[in-house]
C-alpha cells in the first residue's frame, strides 16, 4: 500500500498513456470526462488533447495536429514527468541532488 501511496502519480501517467496507446482514436465514444460538457458547454480549450495523444502513439501525426496541437507538447511533458518520478523512485535522493 505505501508503494501506491509514494508512487501514485507516476502510476497514473503510466497508465494514462498504456490506454491512450492502445485505445482507438478514431472510435467514437459516448462518454467524456470534460466539466464543460457536463454543464452543456461545446467548447472546450482541453478537449482534442487525449486523441491528440492517442494519435501521436499510434504514429499519426497529422491527425494528431489536427485533434489539438498542444498533443505534442502535453506528450513531451508527460514524458518528462515519468522520467523525473521514476528516477526519483530508483534513485536515492541524496545521488541526485542539485547544487
Amino acid at each position: 500500500m505505501k508503494f501506491l501511496k509514494t508512487n501514485f502519480e507516476l502510476i497514473f501517467w503510466i497508465a494514462a498513456l498504456i490506454a491512450l496507446g492502445v485505445s482507438n482514436p478514431a472510435a467514437e465514444s459516448q462518454y467524456s470526462l470534460c466539466p464543460f460538457k457536463a454543464v452543456g458547454i461545446t467548447w472546450c480549450p482541453g478537449c482534442g488533447i487525449g486523441h491528440a495523444i492517442s494519435w501521436l502513439l499510434h504514429g499519426d501525426l497529422a491527425r494528431s495536429w489536427q485533434s489539438h496541437w498542444l498533443g505534442a507538447p502535453a506528450l513531451l511533458i508527460i514524458g518528462y514527468r515519468i522520467y523525473v518520478l521514476g528516477r526519483r523512485m530508483f534513485i536515492p535522493k541524496q545521488e541526485y541532488k542539485f547544487e
